[in-house]
């Protein structure tokens, strides 16, 4: 198993390091000038020059790369004589559009995030694997037509429908949420009822797509794994139903969702755009659209983007490490 480990996370850090090699690379041959939308429209070339020094991009890109590598592990930087300033690390950049270390932005943005996150992870794989356990029970029967029509209703509306909907006639409509408090950011160790209000509907718009897909992928796993000799096996030495469910189908069964379930939720940590945008969530989704929209931010879109790439890639390393203690054949793999 330790050998195992190293190779795994060797690997992860490989491929950290290429995913922000190829970040910095895409950025620098788009045609953009960061250093000339900092500025207004009446903005000389001496002072698009001194904004250019300011943000580091009158150096190489592996030079930029290198001091933005070095910035996560001791801080950067930027300015000079007694202009000059620091951002801590781990420093993802400045935004001189927003006068504001990256950091300070992501650490403000990011909790928002990791609470929509949370809380439609947990919700979908409740309701998702526990209506596919059911609907596999209960083939060709009413629970099973059941969750059809939720596997089709889920799958055939977009989020951003979906969300809209409970919005408008169910959160508003009915008074749920005060049109002024929406988005409105609560923490859960403040103020718990609060935290849940806000993000009550939102978990649901999240919910709805995501226990859709769980719930057929649930059930296929489920009665695929009952066909199986082993569980007949046990059917023949006398074991109840709910007995071989529990300690022999659901075992087999629900190992492939591990995978999934590890990448859905990182990637709704890297920013759920759609929902956070409809809800008005402060979120790491609604910070990174702003960034490409209003102002090409590009210390902001470099580390959402790398944020997002990272939260993947290590998500897949720990589903990688569970998947091997499930199943020890996966580590001789």
């Amino acid at each position: 198993m330790l050998k195992y480990l190293v190779r795994r996370i060797s690997a992860t850090l490989v491929v950290l390091t290429l995913i922000s090699m190829s970040v910095f690379l895409i950025f620098d041959v788009l045609p953009m000038d960061p250093a000339r939308l900092t500025c207004g429209k009446a903005c000389s070339p001496a002072v698009v020059e001194a904004n250019r020094h300011r943000l580091g991009l009158d150096v190489p890109v592996q030079v930029q790369y290198g001091r933005w590598v070095k910035g996560l592990f001791v801080g950067r930087t930027y300015g000079e004589g007694q202009a000059e300033f620091t951002c801590p690390a781990p420093a993802f950049g400045y935004s001189f559009n927003r006068h504001e270390c990256v950091t300070d932005l992501l650490k403000r943005a990011f909790p928002v995030t990791l609470s929509l996150a949370i809380g439609a992870f947990f919700l979908w794989l409740f309701v998702g694997v526990s209506l596919g356990i059911v609907a596999a029970r209960f083939k060709n029967r009413w629970p099973d037509r059941a969750s059809n029509v939720f596997v089709l209703v889920g799958t055939s509306l977009p989020t951003f429908i979906s969300g809209i909907l409970i919005l408008l006639f169910v959160a508003l409509k009915f008074g749920f949420v005060n049109p002024i408090d929406l988005g409105k950011w609560v923490s859960p160790f403040e103020n718990p009822l609060g935290w849940i209000n806000t993000f009550i509907f939102p978990w649901i718009t999240l919910a709805l797509a995501y226990a859709a897909t769980y719930t057929r992928f649930t059930r296929s796993n489920v009665i695929e794994t009952s066909s199986e000799d082993y569980i007949r096996t046990a059917r023949a030495k006398g074991l109840s139903e709910k007995v071989i469910l529990r300690k022999h189908t659901l075992r087999a069964a629900l190992a492939p969702i591990v995978t999934l379930a590890g990448l859905d939720f990182a990637g709704l940590l890297g920013g759920a755009i759609i929902t956070e945008g409809i809800f008005n969530l402060p979120g790491l989704g609604r910070l990174s659209i702003r960034a490409v929209l209003n102002d090409y931010d590009l210390p902001i879109i470099v580390a959402t983007t790398m944020l997002a790439a990272t939260f993947l890639v290590v998500m897949n390393l720990l589903v990688d490490i569970l998947y091997a203690y499930i199943d020890p054949r996966v580590r001789v793999a």
